[in-house]
Parts: C-alpha cells; sequence; structure tokens
C-alpha cells in the first residue's frame, strides 16, 4: 500500500523534477491510499494556483485511490506520532495514515525524512 503526501501530488499534478518518481505510486490505484487531510491542501493549493476546474480534477484523480477519513484512533495515532517525531498537524495525519495501513509514504517533504516506511526525495536544487 502506497500514502502519497501532499507535496508529491503537487509536484505530480505541475510535472516537477520528482513528478516521474511519484507517478508510481500515484498509478497504483488499487495500492493507493488517499488520507482526507491530502485532499484538502492539494485541491487548496491547486485552486489558488490554477483556478476551481483544475482543482476538481486533482481532486477526482485523487479520488481513485482508496480515502482515508480522519477518525477517532485516527487522531490519537497522529497525536502521538506528531509529538514523537515532531511533525507538524496535517503531516501527522498523513504520516500516521501511513502507519496504520503499513503503507509506504512517498514524499519530497523534508518533515518526513528519515523516519520508518518513508520514501523521501528531495525537491530538486534542496540539499
Amino acid at each position: 500500500m502506497n500514502v502519497v503526501d501532499s507535496s508529491a501530488w503537487i509536484e505530480f499534478f505541475v510535472d516537477g523534477p520528482n513528478a516521474r518518481v511519484f507517478e508510481r505510486p500515484i498509478r497504483d490505484t488499487e495500492a493507493l491510499l488517499v488520507p482526507s487531510v491530502v485532499v484538502l491542501e492539494v485541491y487548496r493549493h491547486v485552486l489558488r494556483q490554477r483556478g476551481r476546474e483544475q482543482a476538481l480534477v486533482a481532486a477526482a484523480t485523487m479520488r481513485q485511490g482508496q480515502p482515508i477519513e480522519l477518525d477517532e484512533a485516527l487522531a490519537i495515532e497522529a497525536a502521538e506520532l506528531g509529538a514523537t517525531h515532531g511533525l507538524p498537524l496535517a503531516d501527522s495525519i498523513i504520516y500516521a495514515s501511513a502507519a496504520l495501513h503499513s503503507a509506504t509514504l512517498w514524499t519530497q517533504d523534508a518533515d518526513f525524512e528519515g523516519l520508518d516506511g518513508v520514501q523521501y526525495h528531495p525537491k530538486s536544487g534542496a540539499l
């Protein structure tokens, strides 16, 4: 199973330098898990940058994966992992979503670098 975080989805949608890295887990919709907070972050970003029509296209693409809703169990796990690893709120939910489903988390967000179960690919030009 795979979870693709918001930064990786955005990289894919804008066809950035790391887009091909994230294409495989995104296109493998049978194994793709999509936390609701990722939909929120990506939709909001695309809405601001490209408008409602493109944001709806992005949301439809993300909807091809299996949704992960924020429930009480996920919230508690996110709080625990966030406190342990010093993660911001949304990142805590994304990481906990992957952890609870034994999924690999695909990202270019440095907050996740070095964490178990993470495939981290730095942004082009990032150290």
